[in-house]
């Protein structure tokens, strides 16, 4: 069985989020879509209700189980006997760190590849964070976010649109 693993924040899941674990879903038997810290953010949403948004909008993807992990991605790979780290690439200026991660996790663990996924053009401008400034400001969000996690997004950070500075 060929195992690959989607490590990210997800903070929220956005359609390129989707969009890469979806193509993902078509390569590989299983794959692990696995929630991790990420100590350089500040969360808007807790580990759980990251779970739920991620189970909800990756339903429909019968070999996807999401999870939750703390520790070095490269060990949560080994743990799980995945073959490959699949990232998401959206730009040029995402290359450069993702390269060093790889590079390291390939010094930790020679036999995992990391496999590189370009997103889809109509998403390789967004990004979780862009989406809660925007969502932020009572901007529409709709075109790059599910509408149960737009919902949620509202819910969470509310909006201030119409406040004077």
């Amino acid at each position: 069985m060929k195992i690959a693993v989607c490590p990210g924040s997800f903070d929220p899941v956005t359609y390129g989020h989707i969009d890469i674990i979806s193509r993902a879903a078509n390569l590989f038997d299983r794959v692990y879509v696995v929630v991790l810290p990420n100590p350089r953010k500040k969360s808007c949403f807790t580990v759980e209700e990251r779970l739920e948004m991620l189970r909800e909008v990756l339903a429909h993807l019968d070999n996807v189980v999401c999870e939750h992990y703390e520790g070095l991605v490269i060990e949560y790979a080994q743990r799980r006997g995945a073959i490959a780290i699949v990232r998401g690439l959206r730009a040029v200026s995402d290359f450069e760190f993702e390269f060093k991660m790889a590079s390291m996790n390939h010094h930790l663990d020679p036999e995992i590849e990391t496999v590189f996924m370009m997103t889809s053009n109509e998403y390789s401008f967004i990004s979780s964070s862009a989406v809660k400034e925007i969502a932020s400001f009572g901007g529409d969000v709709s075109k790059w976010i599910s509408p149960s996690v737009a919902e949620r997004l509202k819910e969470r950070i509310g909006t201030r649109k119409g406040l004077n500075p």
